[in-house]
């Protein structure tokens, strides 16, 4: 389950919440369990990063340093551990889907069952259409639980059948955003994920152009990054461990092969770029880094806005101390200030569009685009195959 962003100040999560049950899901191609335990219940917790810091004691742990610099937030949760790793924000997906529907009893299971139980979705004739129906209501409502346990912001996965129809994900987030108005999630509390084709990124800059905030994924390249940067999107995800991956076992991406000429790792490389890019241009975006595969990603990333990382790497984070003075040797990597003395090329600068987002996207973005496309789309239609066969359910 992917996790996302700081909190809007005024929320947090209720310290009677109680959980029950066992959910395993997977978020992209990452499995992760989330154990749900009985009649547990948890404090209260603060807007931020939510990881308790031991500097006042005059000891930290690495922990404690690295969120100095930039918002780390869980990639996976263990709820056994979320006093450890508390979640700020939370993602509502297809797969999160098919991981309830797949167990008998979680605390999100009546949020599908009401959603299969909706007498809007009903009474449509259309078999594709009503599935349509009960997917949605279904996002919807497992959203509006996750709301109420992250103090933070949600972000809603857009069909990715519609990626390459700018007015379908238009419809599609409108669609969204008035079933979480009817159940009193207010839009500041949302964020809407959609794919980083051209079409999803016209599609940002006309929902961000009504207030309504936008969360990009699958950016591969740096003509993605800054296409969407200009579009105003409230989110740049880049997935920098999927990068590294290509690169050792595919060649002939130019922009690959320029990081990899230079000495430098090309998912870390296009983090880089793109951060100081938003930075020294102005661009509202706020930068995420994935699919971070070990520490040394995260060191060498310190300053980014925004770091996912897995629970292992936070883990060894947490169990290393270091002493104040060390503390001061996590050396920002990124900044509003260097930045600021980045060189862009001229050929980088221009105003992205349509032909020129084609022309400059190389064969790992491509294929990497394409991947989580067929990944999301497929996971789609097995929710929907799954809806379809237990419908209606027992209490309709």
């Amino acid at each position: 389950m992917s996790l996302t962003l700081q909190s809007p100040p005024s929320s947090a999560l209720s310290s009677s919440s109680c959980l029950q049950g066992r959910l395993r899901l997977s978020a992209g191609s990452t499995t992760s369990s989330l154990l749900f335990n009985v009649q547990r219940t948890f404090p209260r917790i603060r807007a931020s990063t939510g990881f308790s810091s031991s500097i006042d004691t005059g000891s930290t742990t690495e922990l404690d340093a690295v969120s100095s610099f930039s918002e780390i937030v869980p990639d996976t949760v263990i709820f056994d551990d979320f006093e450890k790793f508390p979640p700020t924000a939370a993602t509502v997906s297809s797969s999160l889907l098919l991981g309830i529907s797949s167990l008998p009893d979680t605390i999100f299971r009546n949020a599908v069952e009401m959603a299969l139980a909706d007498s809007e979705c009903y009474g449509l004739e259309k078999s594709d259409t009503r599935l349509s129906c009960f997917f949605n209501k279904a996002l919807v409502n497992v959203g509006g639980d996750l709301a109420n346990l992250v103090p933070g912001r949600v972000s809603t996965e857009v069909d990715a059948r519609l990626a390459y129809d700018t007015h379908g994900i238009i419809r599609k987030v409108h669609d969204l955003l008035k079933l979480y108005n009817d159940i009193d999630v207010p839009p500041q509390r949302l964020l809407f994920k959609i794919p980083s084709t051209w079409q999803g990124i016209e599609a940002a800059r006309l929902l961000e152009s009504e207030g309504i905030q936008t969360h990009l994924t699958f950016v591969y390249s740096f003509a993605q990054a800054a296409a969407a940067a200009q579009a105003g999107a409230s989110v740049i995800q880049i997935f920098v461990g999927r990068i590294r991956d290509w690169a050792r076992n595919q060649s002939g991406d130019p922009e690959i092969e320029a990081a990899l000429k230079r000495g430098e790792d090309p998912g870390l490389a296009l983090a880089t770029k793109a951060y100081n890019y938003i930075h020294k241009y102005g661009h509202k975006s706020k930068l995420m880094a994935a699919a971070v595969r070990n520490k040394q990603d995260l060191f060498s990333l310190l300053g980014v806005d925004y770091i996912i990382a897995p629970l292992k790497v936070l883990q060894s984070l947490k169990e290393s101390n270091t002493t104040p003075d060390e503390k001061y040797s996590f050396v920002r990597r990124l900044s509003p200030q260097s930045a600021a003395s980045y060189s862009f090329s001229d050929e980088e600068l221009l105003k992205w569009d349509q032909i020129s987002l084609a022309s400059a996207m190389g064969p790992a973005s491509v294929q990497l685009l394409s991947a989580g496309l067929d990944g999301y789309v497929n996971q789609a239609k097995r929710v929907e195959e799954f809806f379809g066969k237990i419908w209606p359910p027992p209490n309709v």
